[in-house]
């Protein structure tokens, strides 16, 4: 029998795991899937994580769990170091790993327009150790509060600001505002929590710019009404230790920063020779292939490109899905042509990506959500109700689903999100003096 095709995938997000699956069971691959993480990540609802509503495990589950039923399918924790495209070869933290096929799938970091020192000052909110920190950085912060006897400190702690108006900026500002004003009002003796402040900063005239104009002020009504603070115009031009500086002089002092204006691909996409954009994405070729590289493949938010169509695609989580079926799709047509009277032609004739517009939408805080595909509009109630059901179409696995839907009725009945438990490090806790006190230790 003729050795399988051997393909190596670099991260199961949905690009990745899509890809994988869509081979899963396939004898004529042998698929490796290497990740630093050992589960795949529902990256839609990780605010929900940092703002208490969800835990952890409700948004992630094990690749191995996923693919436990795909043969020819091995997962790989580990940590990749450099693409030796030239020897066909990837080179890991604990290996080396051939292939005659790669399929890079590694998602996006957060972005600080070449100013990478504010990063020890704010959060980013990519993985679920992000979102944890932010959790645990503004429950704590209210702790404090809570303690405090100063009243400037007190301001301080109990402020939030982020920076980007996208949809993760308006879901964190909408979340953290109703759980301070609907869960945690009753939480606290010392502190009104009705003074909790959350600042909202977008450079450019308005929320949500993918979407139409109304919803986009739409968007900031409710907000408003929610007491978030929005800024819109003025940019970030520095940022400290608890402090954002604008450009028109003003200044926002806060324990919590939260950066959710940009994203940047991944840097190991430095290691090949290719076309690419200011934030790193590849110029892939419409198949997927990268120029100069006809055996490997980009998806995700790797991916810079502009359909047959003229779509340019979006980093969202269903034009990954796309991407990575798509690139299966590619590879198991070059096998099939490789054997017929194509075979020296089969690079001309691998199909296109096209993408297929599923819409994009927001939420907006309990009860409010902006939604539109196409010629549908839907804002409000309507589209909060969209928002829930399709998102919990596209989790993977059924526990998973169960367990949020159980979550989010639990919270939309009491106002009480279950996931309010943090735990400080031990290195953070203050040194205590040594005791002078004879041990009762035996």
């Amino acid at each position: 029998m003729k050795d399988p095709h051997r393909v190596v995938i670099i991260g199961g997000g949905f690009a990745g795991l899509n890809c994988a699956q869509s081979l899963a069971n396939d004898d004529r691959f042998e698929v490796t899937l290497i990740d630093r993480q050992n589960h795949h990540l529902f990256q839609p609802l990780l605010y929900q994580v940092a703002t208490a509503s969800l835990s952890a495990v409700e948004i992630a589950r094990s690749l191995r769990a996923i693919l436990d039923d795909a043969s020819n399918v091995s997962v790989i924790l580990d940590q990749v170091n450099q693409l030796a495209g030239a020897d066909n070869i990837i080179i890991t933290e604990h290996g080396e790993y051939p292939y005659d096929s790669l399929v890079l799938a590694t998602g996006a970091h957060t972005s600080y327009f070449g100013k990478d020192e504010w990063a020890k000052h704010t959060y980013g909110l990519k993985t679920l150790e992000d979102s944890r920190r932010i959790r645990h950085q503004v429950l704590n912060a209210l702790e404090q509060a809570e303690r405090s006897t100063d009243l400037e400190e007190r301001k301080r702690l109990m402020t939030v600001g982020i920076v980007g108006g996208g949809p993760t900026g308006v879901e964190l500002a909408g979340a953290f505002s109703d759980l301070v004003r609907r869960a945690l009002k009753s939480d606290y003796r010392r502190i009104d929590v009705s003074d909790f402040r959350i600042v909202l900063i977008q450079s450019g005239d308005r929320l949500l710019k993918p979407f139409a104009e109304d919803h986009s002020k739409y968007t900031l009504d409710r907000l408003r009404d929610l007491g978030v603070e929005v800024i819109l115009g003025p940019r970030v031009d520095d940022v400290k230790k608890g402090c954002l500086h604008l450009n028109d002089g003003r200044e926002i002092h806060a324990e919590t920063l939260i950066w959710a204006a940009g994203v940047a691909a991944s840097p190991l996409t430095e290691c090949l020779e290719c076309p690419r954009d200011r934030g790193g994405r590849i110029k892939v070729e419409p198949s997927l292939s990268v120029p100069g590289h006809p055996n490997v493949f980009a998806a995700g938010d790797l991916v810079n490109l502009t359909d047959p169509d003229g779509q340019v695609v979006p980093g969202l989580a269903p034009a990954a899905m796309q991407m990575g079926k798509h690139v299966a799709k590619v590879l198991k047509e070059d096998l099939r042509l490789k054997t017929t009277r194509y075979a020296d032609r089969y690079l001309d004739l691998r199909p296109a990506y096209r993408y297929r517009d599923k819409g994009i939408m927001a939420i907006i805080g309990k009860n409010a959500a902006v939604a539109q595909a196409k010629m549908l509009k839907l804002k409000g109630f309507p589209a909060w109700l969209a928002w829930l059901f399709i998102h919990l179409a596209f989790l993977v696995g059924f526990r998973n689903k169960l367990a949020v839907l159980l979550s989010w009725a639990f919270s939309y009945l009491f106002d009480k999100p279950a996931a309010r438990v943090f735990s400080i490090p031990e290195s953070d806790r203050p040194e205590k003096p040594p005791s002078s006190e004879p041990s009762s230790s035996p």
